[in-house]
């Protein structure tokens, strides 16, 4: 039997550094290896003519031609999947999230010194993001196959429900997570929203930092107010709560009132923010009277907490697979049996409204 074709990656960055230290990172996973460096797009464009790699990860600041401009032209004459690598400037988390609407399928940090920790961590997001982009619907492409590594569950961070009856309360809640493709599923799903919506919880994976440029381009888009969670925020109508990047957001609920707690802890689902660790809170404080829905992204995050929803008596959507990005997150999901609905992105938010009223 051959050996499964590796995912091949050319970075595209005006740091050596950066592309050294991406070189490395990619090259320590066994499905992914590096075809070239570029320092600027015009190498990149010399190096496009010889091969096409699976995945472009490009710097969003360079000379001579900017991230966006190259992006757009890679977007418009052969379109292959683009992860961008932003620094954690306010500017660069601007840009890269039009890079997003413009067609990059992801977001990564500038790896950067830390703990061993910190450093293993940033490894398996940017090789993650890199695997995802390799699946993602920008042009047909083969499915690789992902090895599965162990990872931890929602009980790192909060313990499963138990199956006592809540003090009731008849207001609605609704939770979402979302990875790959979910910066622009979001917006389509929020902008549907009236400004009498019932409160929304979301996590999005995106690293720190890119939630609060996030929620503020969404907040001006949308008939609702979106901002990025901060620990207490009280979820209510008309509004919608985005978990900041790196830290897990959870609903609790005192008395009649739902919040929401951020939280440090360990990588859930291989996530910080975890959709697992949100769903779950939510079987746990809000039960039935939760909606969820699971939109395109790589992996399982989201599947156990959203059928741990659906046993508490929650009502349960999916994202399909034809209008997702990736049929990663929405699929797994769907395979526990724990999906009420499985829907277009473009109505997923008529069928929230419809079951929260």
């Amino acid at each position: 039997m051959s050996a499964r074709k590796k995912i091949s990656v050319l970075i595209v960055d005006d740091s050596a550094v950066v592309r050294q230290t991406l070189s490395e990172i990619l090259t320590s996973d066994p499905e992914i290896e590096v075809m070239a460096t570029a320092a600027d797009p015009f190498i990149a464009a010399e190096r496009l003519k010889e091969a096409v790699p699976d995945v472009i990860t490009l710097d969003v600041e360079m000379p001579r031609m900017d991230g966006l401009t190259f992006l757009h032209k890679i977007m418009s004459q052969h379109p292959i999947p683009v992860v961008m690598c932003s620094s954690l400037t306010e500017e660069g988390s601007e840009t890269a999230l039009r890079a997003l609407e413009y067609g990059a399928v992801e977001i990564i940090q500038k790896p950067r010194m830390g703990t061993k920790q910190f450093i293993e961590e940033s490894r398996m997001r940017i090789c993650d993001a890199v695997k995802a982009a390799a699946v993602a619907r920008v042009r047909p492409i083969s499915k690789i196959p992902l090895k599965v590594t162990p990872k931890l569950t929602a009980d790192a961070i909060i313990e499963k429900p138990s199956s006592r009856a809540m003090v009731q309360t008849t207001e609605k809640v609704v939770v979402v997570g979302a990875s790959t493709g979910g910066t622009e599923a979001l917006r389509v799903f929020l902008e549907m929203m009236p400004p009498d919506a019932p409160g929304i919880v979301i996590v999005q994976h995106m690293p720190e930092n890119f939630t609060t440029a996030f929620s503020k381009r969404l907040d001006g888009l949308c008939a609702i107010t979106v901002k990025e969670a901060a620990d207490n925020d009280s979820v209510i109508r008309g509004r919608a709560l985005i978990a900041p990047g790196n830290r897990h957001l959870l609903l609790k609920r005192s008395g009649a009132r739902y919040y929401v707690e951020i939280k440090d802890g360990p990588l859930v689902s291989r996530h910080r923010p975890s959709v697992d660790v949100l769903f779950r809170s939510a079987a746990r404080y809000a039960g039935k009277n939760a909606v969820a829905a699971i939109m395109t992204g790589m992996g399982d995050d989201g599947a156990r907490g959203m059928q741990e929803l659906k046993q508490a008596g929650a009502y349960t959507i999916a994202q399909d697979e034809a209008s997702c990005v990736v049929f990663g997150m929405p699929k797994e999901a769907i395979k526990l049996g724990c999906v009420d609905k499985v829907t277009p992105l473009e109505a997923i938010a008529s069928v929230v409204l419809r079951e929260a009223r």
